[in-house]
């Protein structure tokens, strides 16, 4: 009985074995089905995708529109002057595979292993930060796709990867990509970049050339020799080592590459882009890669439609202000004395007009309205020192020490080196004198002022927690951008938005892709906007930015200017000019690229950047309201503070003279007449050192 049981329970297990296998081999068969109906789909919409552009590049401008919706300028990338494979040096090939893809010449187009060494990191992340793109990824991304970070967009690009792997060669394929690519200073395609850097054939590059052209596809603007020549040698030696290692090239071969002089092209390279107002497209560019996420090739050859702020009349008028040599101090033979200004509407933050420079353009240069990093010097002042300390109860009207200061060790100067004993916060700021804002720093506390300053969308470095913040004292410095931008809360009463230049972004088909969304952020109380306005209007109108003074229009600013980094009392570094009238804010900056012994500036700032300001507002004063600051009761109580103040010191001056009659008529006739002469030029000459000091401004 009991054996029975075991055979039946036997035959039972082994039927649910038999089961198991059965869903075992239907699955497996499933999964096999499933697999090859993926994978024909997988192959039906590679046959299906259309690669042929590839063909004739053939890249559609992107048209620039200004604020009132009009064209302003297109932009485009067509003028690629190809080369065929032939063409191109065997170093340039073998740098770009050794540095972008060095699987380049055994995979289909699609490196498995770094693609899944990339989705590791990013399922890490949890986020798309890595692509693992091989150089045909590359070639279909930047022809066929947008640059937008999704599982979905990288499906799109591998199925057009495979598509191009079957439909060209190898050879193509790098033919391709190489007369693409942006090689920066304007430069697409390698043909372009040879004669732009070196002035040469792409056919003619040296090892040497080809790694160092290699090396830029990385981050062209900031490896670019034209700018850092020290990281672009460095970047090409990386490249030479990765081909020695990939075993493209021999040690004795990357040895003599190094020593071999990079000699850069001086002569005056043709500009690709022809479109106006090339300063301002610059910076829609830069704008549009960093704040929407697109890229160069998207924006130039994608055939977009970007609104912006751009007001042609300012814009115009600051282009021809540029233009005009006259207007700026003599520069050295062999360096042009540079210069950048920007312009802002204070309440919506939109950039109405900007020049990046000097001279010849190149696209996508370096461009000192928005990229600059310089110290601001005296134009600081009223966002380290000036606004904390009106929040913390002090009024324009009180006085300042205005002595030697020594604060452990540091001892700052006036401009004049002389010292008044005690100043008022207005006559401070007018005449940009320096010990008063230090010791007034120093007494509301050194955090007062740097919370001040990042609140107005300054960053800072922890060198620049030091009084010396109160002169614009920085490790690096700032960008005319955001000085405009920290002085348009003065003019919004306290309030400030967020510099742009693009209102929207729409696509080829007329789709919004991209739209600027407003953000705004209060500084500080309109009241105390007031009393800044109040004091920097002052400057204007009897102080060191008297030159930046225009009839019948309401202007405020600052003038500032900074050291020399060597020993010369006579000169200074940077001068800047920030100004604002009730509806358009503009800062100015002017210095040399490279400061040295020889090149710096002679003259101080109160007669070279209020100029320029002044000229630009003069050419576009169709574009200047006649509305007046609304400084409301302020300007009347400070009137009052101020008349009473002068009423005081006529009272002692009158005093003064009394006495020194009265002394004269003791000493007798003849020796009264003698000393009254003498007090007479005396006093003339004391006249003409107070007219000399109202027209310097050296501050540190």
């Amino acid at each position: 009985m009991e054996q029975r049981q075991q055979r039946k329970a036997s035959k039972q297990w082994d039927w649910s074995q038999f089961l198991n296998k059965s869903l075992v081999k239907k699955l497996i068969i499933a999964g096999i089905i499933v697999a090859l109906c993926g994978l024909l789909v997988v192959n039906i919409f590679i046959w299906s995708s259309d690669v042929s552009k590839l063909n004739k590049p053939a890249p559609q401008p992107t048209i620039i529109y200004d604020q009132n919706g009009e064209i302003a300028s297109k932009i485009s990338n067509s003028n690629i002057e190809g080369v065929g494979i032939k063409q191109i040096p065997e170093e340039v090939i073998h740098a770009v595979v050794a540095t972008e893809d060095q699987r380049f010449y055994k995979h289909g187009g699609i490196n498995y292993f770094a693609i899944m060494k990339a989705f590791v990191k990013n399922m890490l992340s949890g986020d798309i930060v890595a692509g693992g793109s091989t150089v045909t990824q590359q070639l279909a991304k930047n022809a066929f796709l947008t640059h937008e970070r999704t599982y979905t967009r990288k499906i799109k690009e591998l199925i057009i990867t495979k598509k191009i792997e079957r439909t060209y060669s190898k050879d193509e394929i790098m033919e391709r990509y190489l007369n693409q690519i942006y090689f920066g200073e304007g430069a697409w395609g390698i043909q372009r970049a040879a004669k732009t850097y070196f002035g040469k054939e792409a056919s003619e590059l040296t090892l040497s050339e080809s790694a160092m052209l290699a090396g830029l596809i990385k981050a062209p603007s900031i490896l670019s020799p034209f700018k850092n020549m020290e990281k672009s040698i460095e970047r090409r030696n990386l490249v030479l080592s990765l081909m020695e290692q990939e075993g493209y090239v021999s040690a004795s071969d990357v040895k003599k590459a190094k020593e071999q002089p990079v000699v850069l092209n001086e002569e005056e390279v043709e500009d690709e882009y022809d479109g106006k107002y090339p300063y301002y497209v610059d910076h829609i560019i830069e704008e549009a890669m960093t704040k929407y996420k697109l890229t160069k090739n998207e924006i130039l050859s994608g055939g977009l439609h970007i609104f912006t702020e751009l007001n042609p009349t300012i814009q115009k008028a600051t282009e021809e202000v540029y233009q005009n040599d006259n207007l700026f101090p003599a520069s050295q033979s062999d360096q042009l004395l540079q210069s950048g200004a920007i312009f802002i509407a204070p309440e919506s933050g939109g950039i109405q007009a900007l020049v990046g420079g000097r001279g010849e353009h190149t696209l996508l240069g370096f461009n000192r309205a928005t990229q600059l990093v310089r110290q601001p010097g005296s134009t600081m002042k009223p966002l380290s020192v000036y606004t904390p300390a009106l929040e913390q109860g002090y009024q324009v009207f009180d006085l300042l020490q205005d002595s030697p200061l020594n604060i452990g060790g540091y001892q700052p100067k006036n401009f004049d080196k002389q010292y008044r004993g005690e100043v008022t916060m207005y006559d401070a700021v007018v005449n940009s004198y320096n010990v008063p804002p230090v010791w007034l720093l120093n007494e509301i506390g050194l955090e007062q002022g740097t919370k001040s300053v990042e609140r107005f969308g300054i960053s800072l470095q922890e060198e620049d927690h030091s009084l010396g913040i109160a002169l614009g004292g920085m490790h690096e410095g700032t960008s005319p951008l955001l000085m405009a931008q920290a002085y348009s809360a003065f003019a919004n009463d306290g309030t400030m938005a967020e510099a742009h230049s693009i209102q929207k972004i729409e696509d080829a088909d007329g789709k919004v892709i991209a739209k600027w969304k407003n953000k705004s952020t209060k500084v500080t109380d309109p009241e105390i906007a007031q009393k800044i306005t109040y004091m920097l209007k002052g400057v204007v109108q009897e102080g060191t930015g008297k030159k930046a003074f225009m009839d019948g229009i309401d202007i405020a600013g600052k003038t500032g200017s900074t050291q020399l980094p060597f020993a010369n009392d006579a000169g200074t570094k940077d001068h800047w000019f920030v100004g604002y009238t009730p509806n358009i804010v503009g800062a100015v900056w002017l210095g040399y690229d490279q400061t040295d012994e020889t090149h710096y500036l002679g003259t101080s700032s109160s007669g070279t950047t209020p100029v320029i300001f002044k000229e630009i507002l003069s050419k576009a004063k169709s574009e200047l309201s006649d509305e007046k600051f609304d400084l409301s009761g302020i300007e009347k109580k400070y009137k009052n503070e101020i008349k009473k103040i002068k009423e005081e010191k006529e009272k002692a001056r009158k005093e003064q003279e009394k006495e020194k009659e009265k002394q004269e008529k003791n000493n007798g006739k003849g020796k009264g007449n003698k000393e009254k002469n003498k007090g007479k030029k005396d006093k003339d000459d004391e006249d003409e050192n107070e007219e000399d000091e109202d027209k310097d401004d050296e501050d540190e």
